[in-house]
């Protein structure tokens, strides 16, 4: 790419064009003693760093980079060859040095153009100048001599330099091999946010380096990253079609990426009105503008913004400068000698009336002073950090009237604790927290003594030590000011900054398990092909019976009273609806009469009541399954059944397809996890909702026979979208390709690109379909399947195109990378009616045996991470679902007591749930056994699970032996022996 013409350069580099906090820079631009009476005084204060000026919107655009919004930009230093992707077409070979010249030509116009721009400007902004180039001439990042023009924006396109040498775009290490062809990022590479979010998060620094620093992931990855978010790419697309941007990462790492971006756009989006706020007070310094757009996090914001706050009734220090005695703070600290107290005594003034009254004034404002120093901040909390803080938990002196024994002996643990700040557990914190909020529990944060007689060692030694000799009487204000400046605002600050960071960390850690939950559970391997009877146990009222198809159509329903004296008549009943109905498999639920209702069918197990069928039976939670039951969505599919009959098919349909039976439940209520009511919500449902999506998308949905509900979940469709996809199968019969999607209302290109991958069409049934229509249709073409029942539109692009049966819409390939995958079948000799066959693993066996992947992948353009999913697609059989690597459902025929447990004893059971201090395990005794988190070591597990943190999720299967059982408590301590 041609370089910037020299004219235009040297104008470029004098022109700093008017930005909207040019107000604030206005204010401070007055003669140098004006600023020395107005700016508020501060002791011994180093001399800061000339930090980076804030971008103004002309110099931060880069002239020409634009252009029109499909026009390829190639960057100048990448060595790879880019290679566009687009929807559903062919993936061409780029001509690299064609493309550039072409590129050259249409730029350097623009850059021409752009310098006149730039002419015009300079007489606009000359008085400005006079007084920004002295500041910026004494900015080592932005002087004369610098051969680099810094952008000070936080967004992702715009925070990475751009040499005068004529290097366009940016590098972070190494370029993505695949480049996306989108508005945000014409080839991969993010070139520039929209402006609407480069306002929102304009500051000094570079989002895409605070990113990477806080997730720990290259910069690179995370400029990707935030253009391909801000693209409204789904989590689920990236991690399956664009790993080669995102490096391969998971997706728990993007939700953490999205999580701390949020959190930095909101920092930037509340600086701004913080500023603003300021700004109308009329209070805006040139220094403080700099250290409010230097504001990482909200700890940072609140600390420089603390000592322009105003209180509705104003603090002791307020009060006191309202008496006018701010002066002689000042004075004590700059020229202790000419401060004369007495002068301030005002006899018929309130608080200024004695001399002790003074002094306590004066005290008050230097201890505010203290307070709200960054300096004097930072060195308490950096000698904090080497010191013993503990948290400390007690019992309430006067606990609440509403609680109960049972909710107190809850806390027996916490009700004498004690514990360093940098070692307690996540679970404590929640515990302690909740045990604070119901007033069983008094918290505090013990800070030691050591720690305040070096903080004030320090502050007359170096920070507030007066500039002249001071009288014995002046010191002592200044030594009592400290002492309450530490006692009364800096330990109560950093309490509440402890036992934040430790609640937002134990909340996040929280989640996070809660959301590996999730996925473990809604990945449970389902159990097809069964025809089960699901019963939802009770006493009083009954046991609800519910038996449903293969299919999960409901054959029957009613009500058995097992547990009233009627269980020899009721068994009788339960036999003739197995043998009609030809089941073998009870689902119990795992709620009230659990444990009788299993006694009861292990019983006639045992005894082979139910010959000739071999019953089995397994206990399934129905966590959410009473909520479910009286829900819009089960009154709209299950309309007119009793709600408790309802309970049982949901109880029933959890075995036989526990993804698409658990989506319709609000993920909070399905029971895993732990204090997911004591952490925040919004992260939480945020958290949660972005796993669902994660679980059904990647597992996959047929178009053509799934629920609503299900549809709604796959990514890139919401529930408008799942609506009008339904409506559209039922008024045009079957999808036959999967092109047409684009024709369903409110799925527009984006929505296609994200969900079309995770949508699969049977080709068995639409090749019956098909042939019926061929059949139906006399006067129809005998080879192509034509969609005739559509109503003609007057848009052209809605009109009638025939669609045919594509075999490739069965599987995990995206539309587009179909010319791709077609190419990849000449190159091995196979044909798309091999898709999923034997001799398809074979032949791409053989020829990558020969090639190999990487190879492959260069000769047809693409990438060996696109290269590998389309090789999973074509190699895997069809109705593959990869669940099925998952734990089935634990079938059993027999019942174990608890006491019929010993010390010693091994068994195996399933996880049922995980948490930050130990694994639950049902072990089948009617109670579930807690395996320490201590007990969990690397290596007693497999493989597979050492990469995932030693994290054991529900549903698995486990070998244990039983270390301790507190039958009065009902309590099982379990060791894990290995995982099965």
């Amino acid at each position: 790419m041609s370089s910037l013409p020299r004219r235009a350069k040297i104008q470029a580099k004098n022109v700093e064009s008017k930005d909207e906090f040019s107000f604030f820079s206005e204010l401070s631009s007055g003669s140098e003693e004006d600023d020395k009476e107005d700016s508020i005084w501060e002791p011994q204060k180093k001399v800061p760093r000339n930090r980076k000026q804030p971008a103004s919107k002309e110099s931060r655009r880069k002239p020409g980079l634009r252009g029109k919004k499909n026009t390829p930009q190639i960057d100048d230093v990448s060595k790879d060859m880019a290679v566009k992707v687009e929807l559903n077409s062919p993936v061409p070979i780029v001509d690299a040095n064609l493309e550039e010249k072409n590129h050259e030509l249409h730029m350097t116009k623009t850059l021409k153009t752009a310098a006149k721009k730039q002419k015009n400007t300079v007489q606009r902004a000359k008085k400005r100048l006079k007084v920004d180039e002295e500041s910026s001439h004494a900015s080592p990042l932005e002087g004369g001599n610098s051969n680099m023009e810094m952008s000070s924006t936080s967004t992702a396109g715009e925070g990475v330099h751009k040499k005068e040498e004529g290097e366009d775009d940016f590098t972070f290490g190494q370029s993505p091999l695949k480049r996306i062809r989108t508005e945000a990022c014409p080839q991969g590479r993010p070139v520039k946010i929209p402006d609407s979010i480069t306002e929102e998060v304009e500051m000094n620094w570079d989002i895409v380096q605070v990113l990477s620093e806080r997730t720990n992931i290259e910069p690179w990855v995370c400029a990707n990253i935030i253009c391909l978010f801000h693209d409204d790419n789904t989590i689920p697309f990236l991690v399956r079609y664009r790993k080669e941007l995102i490096n391969n990462l998971d997706a728990d790492s993007l939700r953490e990426v999205r999580q701390t971006l949020d959190e930095l756009r909101a920092v930037a989006k509340k600086v701004h009105s913080t500023i603003q706020k300021i700004k109308k007070e009329g209070k805006m310094s040139e220094c403080l503008l700099k250290a409010l757009l230097n504001c990482k996090t909200f700890e940072e914001l609140e600390h420089v913004s603390a000592p322009y706050k105003t209180g509705s009734k104003g603090t002791k220090a307020q009060r006191a400068k309202q008496l006018g005695l701010e002066g002689a703070a000042r004075t004590l600290l700059e020229n202790p000698g000419q401060l004369n107290l007495l002068s301030y005594v005002r006899p018929d003034v309130k608080g200024l009336s004695e001399l002790k009254d003074i002094e306590t004034g004066v005290q008050h404002i230097l201890a505010d002073m203290i307070a709200k120093d960054k300096d004097t901040l930072d060195f308490i909390r950096d000698t904090c950090k080497h010191r013993y803080i503990c948290i400390q938990s007690s019992l309430a002196k006067v606990p609440s009237k509403n609680l109960n024994e049972k909710d107190v002996d809850k806390f027996q643990l916490y009700q004498n604790f004690s514990c360093n700040i940098r070692s307690i557990h996540h679970h404590q914190i929640l515990a302690i927290n909740r045990g604070e909020n119901l007033k069983i529990l008094t918290v505090k944060v013990n800070i030691p003594d050591g720690v305040k007689n070096e903080f004030c060692r320090w502050c007359i030694q170096n920070r507030w030590r007066p500039r002249g000799f001071a009288r014995p009487e002046l010191m002592k204000i200044l030594h009592n000011s400290l002492d309450d400046s530490f006692k009364r605002l800096i330990v109560p600050l950093l309490c509440r900054e402890f036992r934040a960071k430790l609640t937002s960390d134990a909340e996040k850690q929280s989640v996070m398990l809660f959301g590996q939950n999730l996925r473990q559970l809604l990945l449970t391997s389902p159990v097809p092909g069964r025809t089960l009877m699901g019963v939802d146990p009770g006493y009083k009222h009954g046991c609800k019976l519910a038996i449903i198809s293969p299919t999960s159509q409901i054959l029957h329903t009613d009500v058995v009273y097992l547990h009233c004296g009627q269980g020899f008549r009721e068994a009788e009943k339960i036999k003739r609806l197995l043998l009609d109905f030809n089941c073998s498999t009870v689902v119990i639920g795992n709620g009230t009469a659990c444990r009788e209702t299993e006694a009861y069918f292990a019983d006639l197990i045992m005894k082979n009541y139910f010959a000739p069928l071999d019953v089995v039976y397994c206990i399934v939670s129905e966590a959410g399954a009473s909520i479910y039951s009286v829900s819009p969505e089960a009154n709209k599919e299950m309309p007119g059944l009793d709600p408790n009959l309802r309970s049982a098919v949901s109880i029933a349909r959890r075995v036989q397809d526990p993804l698409a039976e658990l989506v319709k439940i609000e993920p909070k209520h399905i029971g895993v996890g732990m204090y997911q009511h004591d952490v925040s919500q919004t992260l939480l449902k945020a958290t949660l909702d972005s796993v669902v999506e994660e679980c059904v998308s990647f597992v996959g949905v047929d178009i053509n026979i799934c629920s609503e509900v299900l549809l709604r979940h796959i990514a890139g469709l919401n529930a408008n979208r799942a609506k009008n996809i339904i409506e559209w199968r039922e008024k045009n019969g079957p999808f036959i390709n999967r092109e047409q999607l684009r024709k369903v209302k409110g799925l527009g290109p984006k929505s296609f690109q994200q969900c079309a991958g995770f949508i699969r069409i049977n080709q068995d049934y639409i090749q019956t379909f098909c042939s019926s229509q061929r059949t139906d249709s006399s006067g129809q073409s005998q080879g192509a399947a034509v969609v005739t029942n559509e109503k003609p539109s007057k848009k052209k692009n809605k009109a009638d195109v025939t669609f045919t049966p594509n075999p490739l819409d069965q599987t995990c390939i995206h539309p587009e990378s179909y010319d791709t995958a077609v190419r990849f079948l000449s190159f091995i000799g196979g044909t798309l009616r091999e898709i999923g066959k034997p001799e398809m693993q074979q032949k791409i066996n053989l020829y990558l045996g020969k090639e190999g992947i990487e190879k492959t992948a260069e000769r047809l353009q693409t990438t060996a991470q696109t290269l590998q999913v389309i090789i999973d697609g074509l190699s895997q059989p069809e109705s593959f679902d990869f669940r099925t690597d998952f734990d089935k459902p634990d079938f059993k025929r027999s019942i174990v007591c608890l006491e019929d447990l010993q010390v010693g004893t091994v068994l195996t059971g399933k996880v049922e749930n995980a948490t930050l201090f130990g694994v639950f395990v049902n072990i089948g005794v009617g109670k579930s056994g807690l395996i320490p988190i201590r007990n969990i070591t690397e290596a007693k597990l497999s493989k597979t699970k050492k990469r995932r943190s030693l994290g054991l999720g529900p549903g698995e299967r486990v070998e244990v032996r039983v270390l301790s059982i507190d039958t009065p408590r009902s309590r099982i301590s379990l060791d894990l022996l290995r995982v099965l």
